[in-house]
């Protein structure tokens, strides 16, 4: 089912903050949120670095692709300027950097495995990897973090890697064979767009012993229908407006 946090910032801090930096997950803590989500992808040496789009030029400045740029350059690059002067110099955090601040700062963390094109297999292997050491060095975990991800091949390879994180598999909209897609993977939750989702599927999820959540949730009056649906959990990027509590009050 959903033993997780049931209201996530996404990607940190919203947009409060500049997407997937310590910025962004400080920012998070500030306003009450103990529960994260940010996307995982691979650099050219196969280091997982915090970045939702492949390519350069909306996020961090250039042109170029992470997939063929070392972590090591990532991490002089400019992932703050973007959004704000107060966030010059804010650099591309790695996967490991993020699990300790998390680990550091009791923060639950929804990584989504966010592959660039054909890199899928990797990327869900490395982060899987990574995430199962940190947890053994870490002496135990009160809340085991969550892999989330639109490509099936990247859960099933992180599922080959660290079968004891759970996974749960992104689809857009809910097709009829939902229920035969997340066994493929064997995802415990359907994550999905609020927008395509209707009433009757949501009850079928939860029916079927599933968790479910939704992205990306920002106005209070939706996000109070959706829990009424059954809806365990979303992300939000209004952290100002919903408040980590939303949920149980």
């Amino acid at each position: 089912m959903w033993p997780y946090p049931r209201i996530i910032a996404h990607r940190g801090g919203g947009t409060l903050a500049p997407e997937n930096t310590i910025a962004g997950l400080r920012c998070g803590l500030e306003h009450g949120y103990r529960a994260a989500e940010f996307d995982v992808m691979l650099s050219a040496d196969g280091v997982p670095v915090l970045m939702h789009d492949p390519a350069f030029g909306r996020t961090v400045p250039g042109i170029g692709n992470v997939s063929e740029t070392s972590a090591a350059l990532l991490a002089t690059m400019d992932a703050g300027s973007w959004f704000g002067p107060k966030f010059a110099g804010e650099p591309v955090p790695s996967f490991a950097e993020v699990i300790a601040f998390c680990h550091e700062n009791g923060i639950w963390m929804n990584a989504e495995i966010k592959p660039s094109p054909g890199y899928a297999a990797e990327t869900g292997r490395a982060a899987a990897a990574l995430l199962k050491q940190a947890l053994a060095e870490q002496g135990g975990q009160r809340l085991m973090p969550l892999f989330s991800s639109f490509s099936p091949e990247a859960l099933m390879a992180a599922r080959d890697i660290a079968p004891e994180i759970p996974r749960g598999l992104l689809i857009g909209q809910v097709p009829d064979d939902w229920q035969a897609r997340l066994e493929q993977v064997g995802a415990t939750a359907l994550h999905t767009n609020y927008k395509n989702l209707k009433e009757e599927q949501a009850k079928a999820v939860k029916d079927a012993g599933f968790g479910l959540f939704c992205y990306t949730v920002d106005d209070p009056a939706i996000a109070r229908r959706l829990l009424d649906w059954g809806v365990d959990a979303f992300c939000t990027d209004r952290v100002d407006l919903i408040a980590a509590d939303f949920a149980t009050r």
